[in-house]
């Protein structure tokens, strides 16, 4: 039996979630969210818990149950408190601004690179160096997030480039002095 898939999820008071037509809609004040249950998996609901069970003990069932309690289970997390994925900038002259709701990357190209976020997304800037990328849909938000460490990644040698906070770097010695 899966183990994820057996664990309750506790719904707070302020989120709705409902199933209609093989589809859950999870509402709460940070938005809503909707995903595609497999016919297989029958959600349980007693009271403010919500559990899963599987129609049989096929391999392809077996991996749904798990993932679509997980899914669900973040989508009730999202929506009450929301993601978020902070990074740091690091390298002289890189810097990190925010305009409107766009955001302004100078990272040492010729040109500024601007992102503008999907709806859901919105950025935060801390300093001109830490910024923060938050949403309601987990899969969404690290996605975008990893779309920005994508455009300068940290290199080995002195650590410059967009990483992840707490990210450790393994850094390289780089050339010998002579021989």
């Amino acid at each position: 039996m899966s183990r994820v898939g057996k664990k309750p999820i506790e719904v707070p008071s302020n989120v709705q979630v409902t199933f209609t037509d093989g589809v859950c809609t999870v509402k709460g004040p940070k938005g809503e969210l909707t995903f595609s249950v497999d016919q297989t998996i029958t959600p349980n609901r007693e009271g403010a818990t919500l559990t899963f069970s599987r129609a049989n003990d096929d391999k392809k069932v077996r991996a749904l149950h798990g993932l679509t309690r997980a899914t669900i289970a973040w989508m009730v997390e999202g929506v009450s408190n929301g993601f978020t994925k902070n990074l740091q900038i690091e390298g002289v002259g890189f810097k990190v601004e925010l305009r409107g709701k766009r955001l302004l990357l100078n990272l040492g190209y010729s040109h500024p690179i601007l992102i503008i976020p999907p709806d859901g997304v919105e950025f935060a800037v801390a300093s001109p160096t830490v910024f923060s990328v938050k949403g309601a849909n987990k899969h969404l938000v690290g996605e975008i997030a990893a779309k920005v460490r994508k455009l300068r990644p940290p290199e080995p040698y002195k650590g410059k480039g967009i990483r992840y906070e707490g990210e450790y770097i393994r850094r390289k010695a780089g050339k010998s002095a002579g021989k």
